[in-house]
């Protein structure tokens, strides 16, 4: 018993197929004065799942943080579905229907799984039944307290709590933070399913690149602020010199490209 059902069958929710939900452009964000990251341009459409890697340091929470608001980004857009957010407002880009997973995961923990839910949920959100079928572990766990619950199970409940908000752009940084492998290996294929269900873009920042890539249709790795690397997450999963080279910071260009298939635009 896993406690993810990776069931095909929708329990979500789609919204219908469209262009780019959320765009990037231009981006300089950082702390202060001082500029993290760079002259990002990104575009994401319905139902993508983008996997955003790279070293410690890269800059990867300071650009999850940036995108939801919490950071006001130095220069630049952010445009959720053509509109754009303003700068350094939470509750506006929220409202736009940008939710993030933090590392920390943000529970409250005093509060019982059924209440971390119902305090989240809107409306138009799904329904706490929808969330037991997503993560059938937490079904007979709704009376216990985020705190007491493992950190798989929590994990699974900071994923929850965004859902029933219904995002439009769903951030998770670090969804594997303290978790063992074999967890980990059960619930990113769960990021895939939403994707796919809900149509929300996924932008998801994680250490086990492999899994990532696994679930991932595009990814970035971003070294130093800039996107050292960027291109469809199949090749770039066939291609771990390549991987790793960017990584170091060393300049390795587009991932080759299949015959007949069209140029990714990336964001080097």
């Amino acid at each position: 018993m896993t406690g993810v059902d990776e069931r095909s069958a929708g329990v979500l929710g789609a919204r219908p197929a469209g262009e780019d939900v959320f765009s990037v452009r231009g981006l300089r964000a950082g702390h202060g004065p001082v500029a993290v990251v760079r002259d990002l341009e990104l575009s994401i459409g319905a139902g993508q799942v983008l996997a955003l890697l790279g070293p410690n340091g890269a800059g990867k929470t300071t650009l999850m943080e940036t995108f939801a608001g919490l950071l006001p980004r130095m220069n630049g857009e952010i445009l959720v579905n053509g509109a754009a957010l303003p700068k350094g407002k939470p509750r506006a880009a929220n409202k736009a229907g940008v939710v993030l997973v933090p590392d920390d995961r943000a529970l409250f923990t005093t509060l019982t799984v059924r209440e971390n839910l119902s305090l989240a949920r809107r409306g138009a959100g799904p329904s706490l039944d929808d969330m037991m079928e997503l993560f059938p572990a937490l079904q007979k766990r709704l009376k216990i307290t985020a705190g007491a619950l493992s950190g798989g199970e929590q994990q699974m409940l900071a994923v929850a709590r965004a859902l029933v908000q219904n995002p439009s752009v769903l951030l998770i940084d670090e969804m594997s933070m303290g978790l063992a492998p074999v967890i980990v290996a059960e619930l990113l294929p769960v990021v895939r399913r939403i994707a796919d269900e809900t149509r929300a873009v996924v932008i998801l920042v994680e250490q086990h690149v492999q899994l990532a890539l696994e679930i991932a249709d595009r990814a970035i790795v971003l070294v130093h602020g800039r996107v050292q690397l960027s291109g469809p997450a199949d090749q770039l999963a066939r291609d771990p010199e390549r991987l790793q080279a960017a990584y170091l910071g060393e300049h390795v260009g587009e991932p080759p490209h299949t015959p007949g298939e069209a140029a990714d635009q990336g964001e080097d």
